[in-house]
């Protein structure tokens, strides 16, 4: 035998030890904690057969706390690229069986690597986080290691689209990458992200509370805001992360994918005519009206157990990726609080970064009004919408299908900030705010002197809803470019979004914005 075959059966052995992970045990261990390996996960998100490694040797020069008699390969973290639907996507696993997935200094050399690569390529790049934060062991090195992905995060932040998904614990600094991210999936039950844990918590403020309950799938997905999304199985979550690929583009120099659509560009919307009642105080389901507009009625919604008095979605019209912004009347009249206008924010923000055209349906009543949120700070939460909105240089139409009162009409796309188009149903009332509550305050004189107040007031509003809230009112003084039919809607979002498809707009000369962080 050749020295050169000694040494390929060598590699061929070495190879099928790295595939294989540290022990049996330790893998069934994994198993019995309810998740998979790190390979197993990159099996689920990539395409089959389509994943290379890179660095599957590499091992750490660490020695100290018996680190030197424990070196093996991978140094507990699998990274490289593969296809998503066939197109090329940059990935990295934790191994939880090494190490506990903890951070050392070859470990996050890696991940660097895999990020450089990611950006100059030009492709997306996915974090499947399952982690017990930065090695103790190795000190300063390891964090030293954070701080250079949280640069690589920032720097590829609207270059390339970046995904975390969080398949164990993430604690400390170390929950800050995924933060620095586009999105954030949560797996229920074998996920959790804090920045101090349950005991530091109570060893300070005497408060008693789990894992879960700090940092938990649904507590980031319903209260925090952090998380796009929770599931109940890896597999579920996973599959949601290629089909959010499938609607984004590799980088920003290119635009989202194009598919053939099914869905006639001129099908009638018919039942957007019943959808929506006529009354301005009656309640509906933003997500019917969507459904009935683009292709397919499919959708993909972002963040959808957190501030759902919006709707945030990357749907498609006419087989092109368009963002979708929408009140939503069933939750808290559709009214924009400063959770809601946080989240509308960075997905305006997101879709312009990578040219997803923003299509954004207003029914809105106007600000929450209250001691709470003011003193919470709703003019700089909603100033963040209304910065986005008009920094956004991708083709944007708004669609007001109802109401649109005061300052949440402004800050909804509206023409005067700057939207390509301005569209209303026949059913729209855009004011100062509603008739009711303006002839309170125009007339309150004559009506507190009137012999029958409330006949009085009954009258004024009808004067007013008939002077000033006519649904032709603001397409009469070019404030809307059209009023439309409703069931004309999907056709003439589609029409209006190719005829703005070759937009190009450039922002002043600037280091950057001071946007209201």
């Amino acid at each position: 035998m050749t020295a050169l075959r000694e040494r390929s059966a060598e590699l061929v052995r070495i190879r099928e030890q790295v595939l294989e992970g540290p022990t049996p045990e330790a893998t069934a261990q994994q198993h019995a904690r309810g998740r998979l390996t790190a390979r197993e996960r990159i099996q689920l998100l990539i395409d089959e057969g389509s994943f290379t490694e890179i660095e599957p040797l590499r091992r750490h020069r660490a020695s100290g706390f018996g680190l030197e008699t424990k070196r093996p390969y991978t140094d507990g973290v699998i990274t490289g690229w593969g296809r998503v639907h066939g197109r090329p996507v940059f990935v990295y696993a934790h191994d939880f069986r090494i190490f506990g997935g903890a951070l050392g200094e070859a470990h996050a050399q890696k991940i660097h690597k895999i990020m450089d690569l990611a950006a100059a390529a030009g492709a997306p790049l996915v974090s499947l986080n399952d982690g017990a934060g930065a090695r103790i062991q190795e000190g300063v090195s390891a964090l030293a290691g954070y701080g250079g992905i949280f640069t690589r995060n920032v720097l590829a932040s609207g270059v390339i689209p970046q995904i975390s998904v969080m398949l164990g614990p993430c604690a400390g600094g170390a929950a800050y990458s995924p933060a620095l991210t586009d999105f954030v999936f949560m797996v229920r039950d074998i996920s959790q992200m804090f920045i101090t844990g349950p005991d530091v918590v109570q060893a300070v403020t005497g408060e008693r509370v789990s894992q879960n309950g700090l940092g938990g799938a649904d507590v980031h997905a319903t209260v925090s805001g952090v998380a796009a999304g929770a599931y109940d199985s890896e597999q579920a979550c996973l599959q949601d992360v290629r089909h959010l690929l499938s609607l984004l583009p590799a980088n920003n120099r290119e635009l989202p994918p194009h598919v053939e659509p099914f869905d006639r560009p001129d099908r009638s919307c018919d039942g957007l005519l019943d959808l929506v009642p006529g009354e301005p105080n009656r309640s509906y389901d933003m997500h019917r009206v969507i459904e009935e507009i683009v292709d397919d009625g499919e959708f993909f919604e972002i963040q959808p157990g957190w501030a759902a008095n919006v709707v945030c979605a990357l749907a498609r019209l006419d087989g092109h990726v368009t963002g979708i912004v929408a009140n939503q009347p069933a939750a808290m009249a559709g009214v924009l609080d400063i959770h809601a206008s946080e989240k509308a924010a960075r997905f305006v923000q997101f879709c312009d970064a990578f040219n997803i055209p923003l299509v954004t349906l207003v029914d809105v009543p106007g600000f929450l009004p209250g001691v709470g949120q003011e003193h919470d700070g709703i003019i700089r939460h909603g100033a963040k919408l209304l910065y986005s909105y008009c920094n956004a240089t991708v083709p944007r139409i708004s669609l007001i299908l109802r109401k649109a009162y005061g300052g949440a009409y402004i800050v909804m796309d509206s023409r005067s900030i700057g939207a390509d188009l301005s569209l209303a149903w026949p059913s729209n009332e855009i004011a100062v705010m509603g008739a009711e509550g303006a002839a309170n305050v125009i007339f309150r004189r004559e009506i507190a002197a009137a012999d029958d107040p409330d006949a009085v007031r009954q009258q004024r509003i009808k004067e007013y809803q008939a002077e000033l809230m006519h649904p032709y009112y603001a397409a009469e003084r070019g404030l809307v470019d059209d009023v439309i039919d409703p069931a004309e809607t999907r056709s003439v979002l589609i029409r209006s979004l190719e005829m703005l498809r070759g937009k190009h707009a450039e922002l002043p000369s600037r280091k950057h914005g001071n946007p209201p962080l």
